[in-house]
């Protein structure tokens, strides 16, 4: 659950078993649930907002340690948290970190953890602000983050005509699951979209800088995310899964799997790239990219109406991104 947005304001959420707990925790909260439903709880602070999120990363559940390092286990996790500034055009200004440390681990281990997490930290352009220590039966970070942004880019600004667009590539954090979860090793590159992903930070203030109208992180996978951005706006996204930039080894284990590999991607969570909502007339990919050193790309369209239609050369096609309910 993320905190939200517009202390008058909260936000439609998609569909999902996840969204339902929150749609009932709302309920139950009342008015004491204020804004409620986008990537960052904005507080107003002088001409501008601070930005909040908290992100809980849990071993066996996010991670495993037969796969990736202690210290990419810290990165991984303020990596996750950090990605929601960049979603709403935020500068990082530093982070807490909370960490429940298992029984028989060390101080080595702890120390391990907390450079990942101080590294991360010092990628996005922030500080290591505090945290909180416990012990329990497994690893467990919550990372909360703090930004702070003069016009904030929420999930809810997208209007029709606008074109749909998505950083990077899609598709590699889910190929190196997709390896170890088979019995072998994932290459380089895609490990390191798993282990050491990349908050979008610099990416989501250009954007916010040139007239970004909505924009959320794909944490979820673009199957399961879409969708928040769509019920947060009113709009309808639709989206042509052959235009999305597929990450090269997405290819490869799509086949393994007989799945196109447009769908592998879009359905693959964790790729912490962003989707954003821009005015028709926009075209400054190129300058996007040579600024931020990542590509832009359009996948769709918004139009009047209300969900997401994903079609692959021209044929409607049925997804389902990452559900922790499911």
């Amino acid at each position: 659950m993320k905190p939200g947005s517009d202390p008058g304001q909260s936000f439609a959420l998609g569909p999902g078993a996840e969204f339902d707990r929150i749609r009932g925790i709302i309920g139950a909260l009342g008015t004491q649930a204020v804004g409620v439903g986008d990537d960052c709880a904005l507080l107003s602070s002088g001409d501008g907002f601070v930005a909040l999120s908290t992100d809980v990363s849990v071993e066996g559940v996010h991670f495993r340690l037969d796969w990736i390092s202690l210290e990419e286990v810290g990165w991984r996790a303020a990596a996750a948290a950090l990605s929601d500034l960049a979603a709403e055009g935020a500068e990082a200004v530093g982070l807490l970190a909370a960490v429940t440390v298992p029984d028989g681990a060390g101080q080595a281990e702890l120390l391990q953890v907390m450079m990942g997490i101080g590294a991360a930290a010092e990628f996005a352009g922030g500080k290591v602000l505090g945290g909180d220590l416990s012990s329990g039966s497994a690893w467990s970070l919550a990372i909360t983050v703090a930004g702070q942004v003069q016009h904030p880019v929420t999930r809810a600004g997208a209007v029709p005509g606008d074109g749909l667009w998505v950083t990077g590539d899609l598709g590699g954090s889910r190929a190196a699951l997709a390896a170890w979860r088979r019995g072998t090793s994932p290459s380089a590159n895609t490990r390191r979209r798993f282990a050491h992903p990349e908050p979008r930070i610099t990416a989501g203030r250009w954007l916010a800088r040139h007239g970004a109208r909505a924009m959320l992180d794909l944490s979820d996978g673009l199957a399961g995310d879409a969708a928040h951005l769509a019920a947060a706006s009113s709009v309808r996204l639709e989206i042509e899964l052959e235009r999305i930039p597929l990450a090269p080894e997405a290819n490869r284990e799509a086949r393994r799997l007989a799945q196109p590999p447009q769908q592998f991607a879009a359905e693959g969570g964790e790729d912490f790239e962003l989707l954003v909502a821009l005015p028709s007339e926009f075209g400054d990919a190129a300058e996007f990219t040579t600024a931020c050193g990542i590509s832009l790309t359009q996948v769709g369209t918004v139009r009047a109406g209300n969900g997401v239609r994903f079609t692959l050369e021209g044929l409607p096609i049925q997804l389902t991104g990452f559900n922790h309910f499911g």
